[in-house]
């Protein structure tokens, strides 16, 4: 009498003989599986689903992939542009007056400004707008109207970027804002902003030094 084979014994089977359908492709076509549909299908269907399901989302991933690094070209370029800018600006005035510009036009901001205060003027600002600033420190959100016509005396700003930095005595701002309040709601990442900050205050240094 021939003993019936349980699914277990089967499965383990197959796991160690691996090659088993290789020359037995006839059976391939005579197998069914039930998918989320209710129909069967057989594993020659099913095999060539998960292929095609697999090819999607490779096209999708390559899709992103080439999406992402044809923005990360065009920040590239805009990026070098703007640097090339700082570097040949001839002095502190002529820097202070590019940067708003150029971030404008380059990187299609609603409002820019850069502005040194002393330690006195830092305290009332901060007195006035309610805000604590800390050097190497940046501040996304949606501000108040008080905050907004505090530091940027434009009340058509809705929300804004504060990245502060040391220079010598004083406390430079880069003070970004948007017309539009949902652009910055304090979750974004600050690395590219305090990257542009940085490279701004670098060369205020050098004409100090």
């Amino acid at each position: 009498m021939t003993k019936d084979l349980s699914a277990k014994e089967v499965e383990l089977y197959l796991l160690k003989n691996t090659d088993f359908f290789l020359s037995r492709e006839s059976i391939v076509s005579e197998l069914s599986f039930k998918h989320s549909s209710s129909e069967a299908e057989s594993l020659l269907e099913r095999q060539v689903r998960k292929l095609r399901d697999e090819q999607k989302r490779l096209l999708d991933s390559l899709s992103t992939f080439l999406t992402n690094a044809s923005e990360n070209e065009e920040l590239f370029q805009k990026s070098k542009a703007f640097i090339l800018n700082v570097i040949n600006a001839v002095d502190e005035k002529a820097l202070t007056e590019m940067i708003p510009e150029n971030l404008k036009e380059i990187f299609k901001i609603d409002d820019v400004s850069l502005k040194l205060f002393s330690n006195s003027e830092v305290t009332k600002l901060e007195k006035e707008s309610g805000m604590e600033f800390s050097v190497n420190q940046t501040y996304y959100g949606s501000l108040s109207t008080k905050k907004i016509n505090t530091l940027f005396k434009n009340d058509s700003v809705k929300s804004a970027v504060v990245s502060v930095f040391k220079n010598g005595n004083k406390i430079g701002m880069l003070l970004i804002g948007s017309h539009d309040k949902t652009r910055y709601l304090g979750d974004e990442d600050t690395t590219f902003v305090e990257f542009i900050r940085d490279i701004i205050a670098a060369r205020l240094d050098a004409f100090d030094n």
